[in-house]
């Protein structure tokens, strides 16, 4: 959101959504490889995430852009605390 100060919060959303899909995909493929993949809960993942996607790009169309920006910007950053400290 920082780089792309100008493009809108729902093309900020899309774009880290096609980001994600092949960053796992590779990533899961590495972990099959290894052999350290749960399929129990791979499978809770995916019944969770893909709606939830839908869903929120869904709503993310209809909250204004001066609104979404923000949510965006401290899910990402409290996120980025969680995973540096935690």
């Amino acid at each position: 959101m920082i780089f792309y100060p100008l493009l809108r919060g729902v093309r900020v959303l899309g774009t880290d959504i096609t980001h994600a899909v092949p960053l796992t995909l590779f990533a899961g493929l590495g972990h099959l490889y290894l052999g350290h993949v749960d399929f129990m809960l791979l499978a809770a993942l995916l019944l969770g995430s893909l709606p939830a996607v839908h869903l929120g790009a869904r709503v993310g169309q209809h909250i204004p852009d001066r609104l979404l920006r923000p949510i965006l910007a401290s899910m990402l950053f409290s996120i980025g605390i969680k995973v540096a400290f935690f």
